[in-house]
């Protein structure tokens, strides 16, 4: 694998439209880290990964990626952003992470096959490969997504809310790839609501809402006033937002 990623946010500021979402956030992911990213809702969480991963341009500030090219990049949006009814198997599917090192329009040499079969297996979806992605469930799904991931061999690896909706084993499954990957000096880092499986799992968090309230190691991350905090703030600016829009209307 290429070298470990570091990555680092100078005063960043994401948004769409000119409206920011996330403000003057400042700080660094160590190399091989496995952060959570935790917040309310609204707290800016999607948003934050995007920006990462290159779908968004900050409306102020930087972020530095360490010499991480988009292609070294895996970033895995929510299943309910996945379009699931596309005629694809899931070797298929897993098979799209080779397309980094065998080129959009090469075909996938024997080399790649046995990693995508490899990833597969490592998944727990032997047997599934000539499956259609639309009839998996969506730990069955997320599975595959996962081994996607193992295929392309990125160095910084984006999850949104990979748990949402799975079954513990299955969150259990994907959990221990997460760490072997940040054993492997990748830089893994997922968006989570679920604050006992981030603070069990997850050696580093950063509390979000809007604007950074915590950052650094979980259990003092997301201690309970912390996330007190962070919910206050997002309601306040629910409700700043609210008057304005109504404003507006007037």
């Amino acid at each position: 694998m290429a070298a470990e990623a570091r990555l680092d946010l100078d005063d960043l500021t994401l948004g769409y439209r000119r409206h920011p979402a996330v403000h003057h956030l400042s700080g660094s992911f160590a190399a091989g880290s496995l952060t959570a990213v935790t917040g309310p809702n609204g707290a800016g969480k999607s948003t934050l990964l995007k920006g990462i991963a290159g779908e968004i341009r900050p409306l102020a500030g930087s972020i530095r990626r360490g010499g991480i090219a988009r292609r070294d990049i895996a970033y895995l949006p929510q299943l309910a952003e996945i379009e699931r009814t596309f005629p694809m198997s899931v070797l298929d599917l897993v098979a799209l992470g080779a397309v980094r090192s065998a080129g959009l329009f090469r075909a996938v040499g024997q080399g790649d096959m046995a990693r995508i079969v490899r990833a597969i297996e490592t998944v727990g979806l032997s047997g599934f490969e000539n499956r259609p992605v639309g009839t998996l469930s969506g730990g069955q799904l997320q599975r595959a997504l996962f081994a996607r991931v193992l295929v392309q061999d990125a160095r910084l690896i984006l999850l949104d809310e990979p748990f949402a909706a799975i079954d513990s084993h299955t969150t259990a499954d994907l959990v221990a790839i997460l760490k072997r990957w940040s054993g492997e000096g990748r830089t893994v880092i997922a968006v989570l609501h679920d604050h006992d499986l981030a603070r069990r799992d997850f050696p580093e968090a950063l509390l979000l809402a809007r604007e950074c309230v915590a950052w650094g190691p979980t259990a003092e991350t997301l201690r309970p006033e912390r996330l007190l905090e962070a919910r206050r703030m997002c309601e306040a600016f629910h409700d700043d937002a609210a008057v304005c829009a109504a404003g507006e209307r007037r």
